[in-house]
């Protein structure tokens, strides 16, 4: 099998990028791609009590463990099979099952903090930026973590202001410009996505 394509979408919390993510997954096809989201790449903080767990600085690069996905991606790459963590976002822990993946056609990367990774970075060959105004972003976010992942209002305000937002202004903002694509407006940017979609499909026949 020739090296397959690597796709990187990132964008802020609430930006939208999982539906972009989804349009590109489902165009795709289940048998030809395999997603590595790098949120599943969270360091496990189970040797810490919950309440230290709970005040830890998620939205910054050192939460993740971007090498442990590196080595994963380059594994796929080369032919062979990885075992993908799985994480506990109520309690903050890496759970003990993970979820093997065998090497497909194209690997496509979800993160918010992928692009601000040199070495991650360097392994893309399409790098796709999801950009959404502020106010959007943190409704979003404010629904999702209350919904998915069992957070009060409180707690995800206190979140927001404490690191995501200084966190998205130190990171998240400054990575766009190694986007080869900006998708305004997120998944709801229809003719954007149909570019993104042609630009893909011409880089697989290329293959």
């Amino acid at each position: 099998m020739s090296k397959p394509l690597i796709i990187g979408v990132a964008g802020g919390s609430g930006s939208g990028k999982t539906t972009v993510v989804e349009h590109i997954s489902k165009t795709l096809g289940e048998a030809n791609h395999n997603l590595l989201q790098h949120d599943s790449y969270y360091r496990d903080l189970k040797h810490l009590p919950f309440e230290e767990r709970i005040t830890h600085n998620f939205d910054h690069p050192a939460s993740l463990e971007t090498e442990l996905l590196i080595r994963h991606i380059n594994a796929l790459s080369e032919g062979y099979p990885i075992e993908v963590p799985s994480y506990d976002f109520a309690n903050h822990i890496r759970k003990e099952e993970t979820k093997t993946v065998t090497p497909k056609r194209v690997i496509l990367i979800d993160g918010i903090l992928i692009f601000s990774e040199p070495d991650l970075l360097d392994l893309m060959d399409v790098k796709i930026f999801v950009d959404t105004d502020d106010d959007i972003r943190l409704l979003r976010r404010l629904k999702r973590d209350i919904n998915q992942r069992g957070r009060t209002v409180e707690n995800v305000m206190e979140q927001y202001q404490k690191f995501v937002r200084p966190m998205h202004l130190e990171f998240v903002q400054p990575s766009k410009r190694y986007a080869d694509i900006i998708i305004p407006r997120g998944g709801k940017n229809k003719v954007a996505l149909e570019m993104v979609l042609a630009l893909i499909q011409n880089k697989l026949n290329a293959l």
